[in-house]
């Protein structure tokens, strides 16, 4: 199992561009021998929440037609994609989540997760979930966490209680203080739960942020195994098992 972790810069509030940039990290993933590419938080309108509370045809489903191209580089490359977006709510009045689709190497969606610890001003847009996201994929179990969701050690340990083995993190860390956040949170998971830790970030602006790439993933025990550099739209790659 070979996975590549992304980072890219988004076209703000723009979700046909930002699908395209996704479904050409798939292709891109393939080429370097991947089974699964894994996104950053907001992967297809970027950190624009002033954006996201004005315009709801920025929230989508797992069935939206937009995100067609990007279930159809996944059957092309055989790979499966992880993406994390803004939710449609369940129904009237409910709010929008920060949710994560995962696409099999076929383009069927194979599981939902929403973020279940929102960060500051995200509480004021979006629900939190109540569910814990895991999947399987060639007899390898994952867990799915958000970004602010990492910073609570108990999520990333019920995920090696419940025979995980990858655990997979969409998120954005921006320069100054994210930068020693990221570098002390998932080595750290790593380290303590036993599990391979895979981080998607952005690189560039994204809403009030610029993020620090540096998308990397970490062997179980914490040692780095691929790490991006901090300026460009690009994936790291890393075999499990």
């Amino acid at each position: 199992m070979r996975i590549a972790a992304a980072q890219l810069t988004c076209v703000p509030a723009d979700i046909p561009a930002n699908v395209r940039q996704a479904a050409a990290l798939a292709e891109q993933a393939r080429d370097q021998g991947a089974d699964l590419l894994l996104l950053p938080e907001l992967a297809l309108t970027g950190y624009e929440l002033g954006a996201l509370a004005d315009d709801p045809g920025l929230l989508v489903d797992a069935d939206d037609v937009r995100l067609d191209a990007l279930r159809s580089a996944a059957r092309r490359s055989g790979i499966a994609v992880v993406v994390n977006v803004a939710v449609t709510g369940g129904g009237p009045g409910t709010r929008p989540a920060i949710g994560t689709f995962v696409y099999g190497p076929d383009g069927e969606l194979v599981t939902t997760y929403l973020k279940q610890h929102l960060y500051e001003q995200e509480r004021s847009l979006f629900a939190p979930g109540d569910q814990d996201g895991r999947f399987e994929l060639g007899g390898v179990r994952f867990a799915l966490a958000t970004c602010y969701d990492s910073h609570f050690p108990d999520l990333a340990a019920r995920a090696a209680a419940d025979g995980c083995q990858v655990y997979l993190a969409s998120a954005l860390y921006g320069t100054g203080d994210g930068i020693r956040e990221r570098a002390a949170v998932y080595p750290r998971i790593a380290e303590s739960t036993g599990l391979l830790v895979a981080l998607a970030n952005h690189v560039g602006p994204s809403g009030p942020w610029t993020g620090c790439g540096r998308a990397a993933i970490w062997a179980p025990g914490g040692d780095l195994l691929a790490e991006a550099d901090d300026r460009t739209p690009m994936i790291a790659t890393a075999g499990y098992g």
